[in-house]
């Protein structure tokens, strides 16, 4: 589902993207941290080549949002301040990361707690007491 709008807030480090979903008269807004973008690249550098090569991001809780850039009628491309920009995150991603953001940031968490990695860029390994 394309987005209606597209706002990237520098203030908040976040972008929000509203949609009129099927049936609806209204728009919805999703506002989706950069932190949770930069998580969730579909880059081959985070996702790998297929499921086994992912690579759990630790230390992103930091990072800033500093560009979109559409890419074709299809994608934006995000540009985060860490240097990594090699994502394309589709309009079907984009709403998938929106509709279900709760589920995906539990798991994220989840993977942190099993590798004991952190999501503080000056703490990768959490020590449990």
């Amino acid at each position: 589902m394309n987005p209606t709008k597209i706002k990237l807030h520098k203030k908040s480090n976040t972008l929000e993207l509203s949609y009129v979903e099927a049936g609806a008269t209204q728009e919805i807004s999703y506002t989706l941290p950069a932190e949770y973008l930069r998580i969730s690249s579909p880059s081959a550098e985070v996702r790998g080549h297929s499921p086994d090569q992912a690579v759990l991001q630790v230390g992103k809780s930091k990072v800033k949002l500093v560009g979109i850039e559409a890419v074709g009628y299809y994608a934006l491309k995000l540009e985060f301040d860490d240097g990594h920009d090699s994502g394309l995150y589709t309009w079907d991603y984009l709403y998938d990361l929106s509709v279900n953001q709760a589920t995906h940031w539990a798991d994220y968490l989840e993977q942190l707690n099993q590798a004991k990695k952190s999501r503080d860029p000056h703490t990768s390994v959490v020590q449990f007491v």
